[in-house]
């Protein structure tokens, strides 16, 4: 029995010492990526240098379902851009609240007959709009598809050859269209492109734009800060540096209008409908033997509103683990697949292991271990080591994401605010994070009982202004 007990426990300790070790080569590239991004910042074109006539135009795409509290606000921030071209499609999926309504008030739309392509199927449009006051913004209704349908159904309206998915409930600054889509209008090769996604949550907004940067007076919103710091800053600019990204957010993604209209779409049959394009293009391109990218910018900045409770946030991430699995075994045909380079070898199997399967690995990693050590099967320098890398490590890790953050780009300037990430940096660690392998076990859970709902997400809306400038605005 406690030989048993000493495998097991070694295969936990072997396995939080390899994630450990994949941290920290991804913390020392992306600290080497974000250093010459922002040394490369200061001689790079300015907004208004790459804003030329000549620059491509953009078709902005805003799929929205039930969002008449935020999406005023929401279209505003992006009419707002500056970039010399570009139209805003809103897609209304069968909503049945006042999402149009605030639309055809807001903007004094108007009925008319829009000219739509048919490349990818998708439910039936119920009735088009322009707005009389901004030429450049038109409304889709149509029958409930779901966020990829009426994604499809953003591209098939698009008139550009460049589109890019923005969430309803997610706003970007001025220069972030101009900062993201400055890759791909450089280098023909690129083929889509993410942005850095932060919490709006005790952020003060006036008028679809961010005035002051603040921290949520949720601890859990607060929480969600460090943990985006983590995965952007420190695992897509990694991926990214590999040439292996593999998720681009679907709160905000720039993509070739062509190449979403090869591979056909948005898939409609997961929830995981981010992930599962970026994997589909990867093949669609090295199978044809095509040069190409796959990027991420970390500067522009999509501001998005984080889950202020337990059952929303639990929601949220069991959907995107169940969106993961749904998309790793329809492209199981690149797991371990040396045609694939890179990304089929390495990048694909870690997200297997670590991301799919690691949940279950770390939660019976705790009490495996700390039953093994109550046998006397493991010795105390075991168990020390043992916690060191399951907990201690993450301590680390977590600090320097935020010290990342505040090396290259510190939005939170406020020394209280820093103080207090730093100590959320550390608290996350104990609780947090086995409590999201928790819900992502459960969405494993929920993929082998083809459980496929969204989940409601109930939102406070972007309209908010705080009572002070850069005050917490929730609660």
């Amino acid at each position: 029995m406690n030989e048993v007990l000493a495998i097991a426990a070694a295969v936990a300790l072997a396995y939080f010492a390899g994630l450990s070790v994949i941290y920290l080569l991804f913390t020392t590239i992306a600290w080497r990526g974000i250093t010459q991004h922002a040394r490369e910042r200061n001689y790079a074109p300015t907004a208004e240098t790459l804003a030329s006539p000549l620059t491509p135009p953009i078709t902005i795409i805003l799929p929205a379902y039930n969002e008449e509290v935020g999406i005023v606000e929401s279209v505003y921030s992006l009419l707002g851009l500056h970039y010399p071209e570009f139209e805003v499609v809103v897609v209304s999926d069968g909503s049945t609240d006042g999402t149009v309504e605030r639309l055809r008030t807001a903007f004094d739309l108007g009925r008319v007959r829009k000219v739509m392509r048919a490349s990818i199927p998708t439910a039936p449009v119920v009735a088009t709009y322009a707005s009389r006051r901004h030429p450049e913004l038109s409304v889709i209704e149509k029958e409930n598809g779901g966020k990829a349908d009426a994604l499809n159904c953003g591209v098939n309206a698009a008139r550009y050859p460049y589109v890019c998915a923005i969430d309803a409930d997610a706003m970007l600054e001025e220069d972030a269209l101009i900062r993201v889509a400055q890759p791909m209008l450089m280098d023909s090769r690129v083929a889509a492109i993410g942005g850095i996604v932060r919490i709006v949550n005790g952020c003060a907004v006036q008028h679809g734009r961010v005035t002051a940067v603040g921290l949520p007076r949720s601890r859990l919103a607060t929480m969600q800060v460090v943990e985006y710091f983590r995965a952007f800053l420190v695992g897509r600019v990694g991926w990214s540096r590999l040439g292996s990204l593999l998720i681009i957010s679907g709160a905000f993604g720039l993509f070739r209008r062509s190449l979403v209209e090869a591979v056909g779409g948005w898939a409609t049959d997961t929830v995981g409908e981010d992930v599962e394009l970026v994997i589909r293009l990867h093949r669609y391109m090295r199978e044809r033997d095509e040069p190409y990218r796959v990027d991420f910018v970390p500067d522009p900045v999509c501001w998005t509103e984080a889950p202020e409770d337990l059952g929303q946030l639990g929601r949220q991430r069991r959907r995107w683990q169940r969106g993961l699995a749904e998309t790793l075994w329809r492209h199981r045909r690149m797991w371990l697949n040396p045609r694939y380079g890179f990304l089929g070898v390495i990048a694909v199997p870690y997200f297997l292991v670590f991301e799919l399967l690691g949940p279950l690995l770390q939660l019976a990693g705790y009490p495996v271990v700390a039953f093994a050590f109550a046998t006397g099967a493991v010795s105390a320098g075991f168990l020390i080591a043992f916690l060191s890398m399951a907990v201690l490590f993450g301590v680390v890790l977590s600090v320097s994401a935020l010290a990342l953050e505040e090396f290259s780009f510190r939005r939170h300037r406020r020394g209280r605010e820093a103080a207090r990430l730093l100590v959320f940096a550390v608290l996350e660690n104990f609780g947090y994070r086995q409590l999201n392998d928790w819900w992502r076990l459960r969405g494993f859970v929920d993929v082998a009982r083809r459980k496929s709902e969204w989940g409601e997400m109930k939102r406070r809306g972007l309209g908010y202004s705080p009572g002070a400038a850069g005050s917490p605005s929730f609660e």
